[in-house]
């Protein structure tokens, strides 16, 4: 068995991943730019925790940006055990990209070309990549599930655009050097360690110290909340689930069970004791209504199936939060 790549190891799913797959005895190599897009101090004490539980020698981390190929490129050829890769990282949140769009570019569309060129000049080496795509191809819906096969062409971000602009990037490299991809289309991802932009981040943070919390078209939103522990071993069964050819897959990766946001804002109020005083605003540019994934196909393929209801996630992301900050 080689090595697992691992992009953006110190994110929040990254760093999941790369402990699950080091919990397995896997030997992993984590690529971060540790940016300032939220503390990085998050990121460190990520990575931190997951050194304190490998093996020694089991975890190698790169300090390094995707966008710098030659980097990238030179990290690859450097190591001739690698022969998997789980490209995650990226530069995500959907507002933000109204305030730094280059930022986005730079990440998730010349960072993801990297990744696509180091596999290509791997030579077959690295038998399968599976990569990070997201629910905001959709685009702005509310009719129903949404399915792999559906149109994506209308995008309501610059982010939402640089991820589908990965997903043809991917399907061309296929087409053109036959490679082995697999796209897996994330939903809400929450959970321990999670990542402060998130709303049940911000609202946690914001209840406990006495904050109103702001909610966006007046808090009128459902949203496929996915548990990360589920996120994860979807990810890893995609990931051993090589296609027999060199295809490009497309998955939808959600927990298939749409919640409302202001059933969440209930929640967090009763595991935390604390009412929550809120501020009702309208749609925040960029954003979407709804989020719906249809997994019928990832079940189909990888016999995976998500298992963890919002209020299971939600208290386990609260005892994380109360023993990470006191």
């Amino acid at each position: 068995m080689g090595k697992v790549v691992v992009t953006g190891a110190a994110g929040f799913i990254g760093a999941h991943v790369c402990q699950s797959l080091l919990a397995r005895g896997e030997e992993v190599v984590g690529l971060d730019n540790l940016n300032p897009y939220y503390d990085p101090a998050l990121k460190r004490a990520r990575l931190a925790a997951l050194t304190g539980d490998a093996k020694p020698g089991a975890f190698a981390f790169h300090h390094l940006d995707l966008a710098d190929q030659d980097a990238v490129l030179a990290m690859f050829k450097a190591d001739p055990a690698i022969d998997r890769v789980v490209h995650l990282g990226a530069q995500a949140g959907v507002r933000w990209s109204l305030e730094a769009p280059f930022a986005y570019t730079a990440a998730n569309v010349t960072g993801h070309l990297s990744i696509l060129e180091a596999v290509r000049r791997s030579e077959g080496r690295i038998g399968h990549t599976v990569y990070a795509s997201t629910s905001s191809v959709y685009g702005s819906r509310t009719d129903g599930a949404f399915r792999e096969g559906d149109r994506v062409d209308s995008p309501a971000s610059l982010y939402a655009a640089t991820k589908a602009a990965g997903e043809l990037m991917s399907k061309v490299y296929v087409d053109l050097y036959k490679l082995k991809l697999t796209g897996l289309r994330f939903f809400t991802v929450y959970g321990p360690w999670g990542r402060p932009d998130m709303a049940y981040w911000l609202f946690t943070d914001a209840m406990l110290k006495g904050r109103p919390i702001r909610l966006f078209n007046e808090g009128k939103m459902r949203r496929d909340f996915t548990f990360v522990d589920d996120i994860v071993a979807g990810i890893i069964a995609a990931l051993d689930h090589a296609p027999a050819a060199p295809a490009h897959r497309l998955y939808n990766i959600g927990n298939s069970n749409p919640e409302e946001l202001l059933d969440m804002v209930a929640m967090l109020e009763e595991l935390l004791g604390v009412k929550a005083v809120t501020e009702l605003l309208p749609m925040q540019p960029g954003d979407v209504p709804a989020t719906f994934a249809d997994v019928s196909a990832m079940k189909r393929d990888f016999g995976w199936q998500p298992t963890t209801d919002l209020r299971t996630g939600l208290t386990r992301f609260v005892g994380w939060w109360r023993g990470y900050f006191g």
